[in-house]
């Protein structure tokens, strides 16, 4: 039997001890902040900012008048969400609907809104488009309104508070509409 005497056992300890021991290593960090400077420099070169996505606007001064002929206004009530009158002048409003009836979300105006709309400017050069919202409609219906007028280049239009008289027109176009059938 081989024993070994040591006092207190220190013997046993070191041997313990010298197992416990790691072997030193090193780990080189270098390829890492290396792809990390690759992909930090990539990411900044090729990333585009987001472009502000706003309309610009141009308010007349508070103390101009601007006079414009009745034959070239033309007013567009927007009553509902896709339902909007429009008149030339002091013609009785017509009732035309924005959006196209495919009954899916509409992203843009259909196109009768359109047509009139182009058509109404090709025929008078000089007409100008009051909008007039009411409190009913969404305002989803006049930004897109206002960009299928900045699509179509048309830029001389404005908006007006939606008045009392607006209501009471639109209630008597109503009214007849639903005396007189369709096609009369």
């Amino acid at each position: 039997m081989g024993l070994v005497d040591s006092p207190n056992g220190e013997g046993r300890s070191r041997k313990a001890k010298q197992k416990r021991k790691r072997i030193g290593f090193h780990i080189d960090m270098t390829p890492m902040v290396d792809v990390a400077f690759l992909l930090l420099t990539f990411f900044m070169l090729t990333t585009t900012f987001s472009k502000a996505n706003t309309m610009e606007i141009n308010i007349p001064p508070e103390n101009s008048e601007v006079r414009i002929a009745e034959d070239n206004v033309m007013t567009l009530r927007i009553v509902e969400d896709g339902i909007a009158y429009w008149s030339v002048g002091e013609s009785r409003p017509a009732k035309i609907s924005l959006y196209g009836g495919d009954g899916e979300t509409p992203m843009s105006l259909g196109s009768e809104a359109r047509d009139l709309l182009l058509g109404q400017t090709r025929a008078n050069s000089k007409l100008a488009i009051v909008v007039r919202i009411s409190d009913r409609a969404k305002y989803k219906s006049l930004v897109d309104l206002i960009d299928e007028l900045n699509l179509m280049n048309i830029d001389r239009f404005s908006l007006d508070d939606f008045t009392a008289a607006d209501e009471e027109a639109i209630r008597l176009v109503a009214s007849l509409d639903t005396i007189r059938p369709k096609g009369e």
